[in-house]
């Protein structure tokens, strides 16, 4: 009789990370279960409720049926709103048609869907770093190889032309954005953006935009690729409703393609999730087609935001041992943190966590090991409460 069957991770996964982000958020809710007061300023979601008109058309569409499956790629009515929002940006030849959109379980699983369908062994995808942290996951899920290419702290970590020219290889395949970003804030101007657009198609490059905070922006209206580009056949648009809309437990993004890719999507999505909830779908609907009561609550809701930041600032800059990024975009700090070591950001949330009991984000988990992520999507009070802590833990570390 054999012994116990021994567990090892096949081939697909020996890689693969915890995703830091969700770590960090199930450290503090067991520290909360424990009864330790934790201000958790680790999560990437808006602390607002769904606007009340998104939360009542979800209500009817259950009421009216709205609970067997749908088409894989998700209802007609949401992927023509879906076309219908991305032609009023997109100014070139052609425009987009609903059966170039596919619906998926969050933005999340269309970013995922993307790089499975464009990339495979021996391509090599640029990845403007620090970024996301499960792009270079899902990368590496495609067996494709993530290439690195750091901006420079002193303009927000943004990455140009140039740098992106040197770090590729014959073997470059793609390009991930993301604008506003997650974990910095940075924005990319039209100039900007449109400056590596323009090297992706010369170079025949896939580049996949994620433009999840698109609508999360404070000192002038965020662009997207379409806003800019001036050919999409090899752009894949990501978008959702989890962070304009605060609608993160909805589950519901999507992708604008090229048909091909699109088709290709579609039949990996058929064999994996199928389509996303129904009544999600008609809840996401009405986000994109309700107008003025919606988006007077996208509105106040980045009103809001830009307050918590323009207040907590001045708080974390009070301290010289902090180097700070200022987000003009999306909802976190980018901070560096004092300490040595290879992982000083590590070392320091975990004893940020510990003794003072606030969550924030390692920044090794964005590739950027001395730096940490601050969410301000908490209120404003407990935002500015854990940003003079910071500081000043920052400043205690610094006088040793």
């Amino acid at each position: 009789m054999p012994g116990p069957l021994i567990f090892h991770p096949s081939a697909n996964i020996a890689q693969l990370r915890e995703s830091a982000t969700i770590a960090v958020s199930q450290r503090a809710r067991a520290l909360k279960a424990q009864g330790r007061e934790v201000i958790d300023l680790g999560a990437g979601e808006p602390d607002f409720d769904t606007p009340p008109q998104i939360r009542e058309a979800a209500n009817r569409a259950v009421e009216q049926g709205a609970t067997h499956y749908t088409a894989v790629e998700g209802i007609l009515p949401l992927r023509e709103a879906i076309a219908a929002e991305a032609n009023s940006h997109w100014k070139g030849d052609g425009k987009y048609g609903a059966g170039d959109v596919i619906v998926s379980n969050g933005s999340k699983q269309s970013i995922y869907n993307a790089c499975v369908v464009l990339f495979g062994p021996g391509d090599e995808v640029l990845v403007p770093t620090p970024s996301w942290t499960s792009y270079y996951e899902m990368v590496t899920l495609a067996r494709a190889t993530v290439v690195e290419v750091h901006g420079d702290p002193a303009r927000g970590f943004k990455v140009d032309p140039e740098r992106l020219a040197r770090q590729a290889t014959p073997r470059t395949r793609g390009l991930m954005l993301n604008s506003p970003s997650n974990p910095t804030g940075s924005v990319y101007s039209p100039d900007e953006l449109r400056a590596i657009l323009d090297l992706a198609a010369e170079r025949g490059w896939w580049v996949i935009s994620d433009e999840i905070y698109v609508r999360i922006a404070y000192d002038a209206p965020a662009v997207g690729a379409l806003d800019v580009a001036t050919r999409r056949d090899n752009l894949i648009v990501v978008n959702g409703v989890a962070k304009a809309y605060a609608m993160t437990g909805w589950r519901i993004g999507w992708t604008l393609s090229p048909a091909p890719v699109a088709k290709a999507m579609n039949a990996l999505q058929s064999h994996t999730t199928s389509n996303a909830a129904t009544v999600s779908q008609h809840a996401a609907l009405a986000a994109l087609t309700l107008g003025a009561p919606v988006e007077a609550a996208v509105t106040a809701m980045v009103k809001e935001f830009r307050a918590r930041r323009d207040a907590a600032l001045p708080l974390l800059r009070a301290s010289k041992a902090l180097t700070v990024l200022d987000p003009a975009g999306a909802f976190y700090f980018y901070v560096k943190v004092p300490g040595s070591g290879a992982d000083a950001g590590s070392a320091f949330c975990t004893r940020l966590l510990e003794e003072d009991g606030i969550a924030i984000v390692p920044g090794v988990a964005f590739r950027t090991p001395d730096w940490v992520r601050i969410s301000y999507a908490a209120a404003k009070p407990l935002v500015m409460d854990a940003c003079s802590r910071i500081a000043a833990l920052a400043d205690r570390i610094a006088a040793r």
